[in-house]
């Protein structure tokens, strides 16, 4: 069984002055363990899809599950990291931060809090930063910090919206780099956004590629994790993708 199905999945939402449509009959699967990519151009709806799996909106036509239950709302189950800087809350420090989602959710005693927040603080690198605040720490940190409290959850999949599209590109490679080594630590579920061709191949072992508006399956791209800059294969798979993307019909990898 697929940790997540999505099946047939419309979304719509209302505006001031009309209804969008921005996904249309999306359907997909992901496994445990992927590094499942959502790619398309912007407005294509993947950041819309990534809210709906959080809970956050429901389909107009389809169903989302997770394990065997259908999503009707947000749970602890599903953690979203945004790429806004300011969704650490700036009146605690580091640790504080971590703590915070596993007090509230009532998931652990505030012992078993604090040594669960620091074992992944320590994973992401900020053990000497543990007792700072969000101001006091650059843009890279603070993400590092969100995806601490994310993990620290032990959440069934991550959900992570263009976590790094605000930093500047060697913060972001570096980022990169450490969610993929967390990864090959723990082996966690990610259901990732991005507008970026070359992160989604650097991110993800599976990629859907979402048509412009409104947002439908063009392609499945699936063994991403193979292909390598050394031997060429990332660079045609580059292109072989923007082609798929923006040069007509697509068909499946």
């Amino acid at each position: 069984m697929a940790l997540l199905d999505v099946s047939g999945v419309t979304l719509r939402y209302k505006t001031s002055s009309a209804v969008v449509t921005a996904t249309e009959r999306v359907s997909f699967t992901v496994d445990r363990s992927d590094r499942f990519v959502l790619l398309g151009p912007s407005g294509c709806g993947k950041s819309t899809l990534l809210k709906a799996v959080g809970g956050y909106m429901s389909p107009s036509e389809g169903r989302m599950t997770i394990g065997d239950r259908e999503i009707r709302g947000p749970g602890a189950d599903r953690m979203m990291i945004f790429q806004e800087f300011d969704q650490l809350l700036p009146w605690k420090s580091v640790l504080a931060n971590v703590m915070f989602p596993l007090l509230t959710a009532r998931k652990l005693s505030r012992k078993d809090a604090e040594a669960r927040a620091r074992a992944y603080i320590e994973k992401v690198g900020l053990t000497r930063v543990v007792d700072a605040y969000p101001h006091t720490l650059s843009g890279g940190m603070k993400q590092r910090v969100a995806i601490a409290r994310g993990m620290a959850m032990e959440p069934d999949i991550l959900l992570m919206d263009e976590p790094f599209a605000a930093l500047d590109a060697l913060t972001r490679r570096t980022c990169q780099d450490e969610l993929l080594q967390l990864w090959s630590e723990t082996k966690f579920t990610v259901l990732f956004v991005t507008h970026s061709i070359a992160e989604a191949i650097r991110i993800g072992n599976r990629i859907l590629l979402l048509s412009p508006h409104p947002g439908r399956v063009k392609a499945e791209v699936v063994d991403v994790d193979k292909v390598s800059n050394e031997d060429g294969s990332a660079g045609r798979l580059e292109k072989e993708i923007h082609d798929l993307l923006f040069a007509g019909e697509a068909t499946a990898h």
